[in-house]
């Protein structure tokens, strides 16, 4: 691990809530990610993970509370304009265009960025054709980060890729749009013990590669413990705990929370 609990505060979330009429999906959740590091959530299903993801990255507004990132607020920011300030995502389920190809997928998240008027587009001025070009540059390179694989195969669909390349065609989505945060949804859910070690290694070089701080969503407490500097815990949309891996590992109500009974002297 990095050790950077002592960097800036990149994201903050002060007594965020969020209620679906008498449902409280998020309760008063307060968390402090900083620059750097590799910050995780955990807990059991329906502890609200997502919905904390949905808030920050504009798929949801707070009922109540307030998003600060990288010093602004995120308040009342549609899902593009959240993309624009520097968050990217991927999702827990792959949401992938299957119909388009690898090399088309890569190139997606960078569109936001790439000239679309009508003019440009139609007769294919200068200023156009030099940022498609370079956004075709960056996707090589975003897709050799994973290897030769996605870059030999960037004409097919994706459609036709293996799970854990799906998964990382996701993440090379995302890291289109040169974010400052990357938000990762479950990213070894579904996948073989190999195929999880393999993600692990991704994800740290990600951090060191470009330059960024990751939120991390994740059942496989191996992976969480293994790569986070500090760990956040829900359990029916509250925080119940937050510290170090060792720290967490050790908590009675996380304990509690995951086994679903009572830690003996609790």
């Amino acid at each position: 691990m990095a050790g950077t609990s002592k960097g800036e505060v990149l994201l903050q979330l002060k007594h965020v809530t969020k209620s679906f009429g008498g449902l409280t999906a998020v309760d008063s959740i307060d968390l402090e990610v900083r620059k750097g590091e590799i910050f995780s959530i955990i807990g059991p299903n329906g502890a609200g993970k997502t919905t904390v993801f949905n808030l920050i990255t504009g798929i949801y507004q707070p009922t109540s509370g307030e998003i600060i990132f990288n010093g602004s607020s995120l308040k009342n920011l549609s899902p593009d304009r959240v993309l624009r300030r520097g968050i990217a995502r991927t999702f827990q389920n792959i949401r992938l265009f299957n119909n388009m190809t690898i090399m088309e997928n890569a190139m997606v998240g960078q569109h936001p960025f790439i000239p679309s008027d009508l003019f440009s587009v139609t007769f294919r001025l200068p200023n156009y054709r030099a940022a498609e070009k370079k956004a075709h540059n960056r996707a090589l390179q975003l897709l050799s980060f994973f290897g030769s694989e996605l870059v030999f195969r960037k004409e097919e669909y994706a459609a036709n890729l293996a799970y854990a390349f799906r998964r990382r065609l996701e993440i090379v989505r995302a890291l289109g749009s040169r974010p400052k945060l990357l938000l990762l949804d479950e990213p070894t859910a579904g996948m073989n013990d190999a195929e999880t070690a393999e993600a692990i290694k991704y994800i740290q070089r990600l951090r060191q590669e470009f330059d960024l701080t990751i939120l991390l969503i994740e059942h496989k407490l191996q992976v969480t413990m293994g790569i986070s500097d500090r760990i956040a815990v829900l359990d029916y949309g509250r925080k119940i705990a937050e510290g170090l891996p060792a720290e967490i590992q050790h908590n009675d109500l996380v304990i509690e929370a995951y086994l679903g009974r009572k830690v003996e002297g609790a």
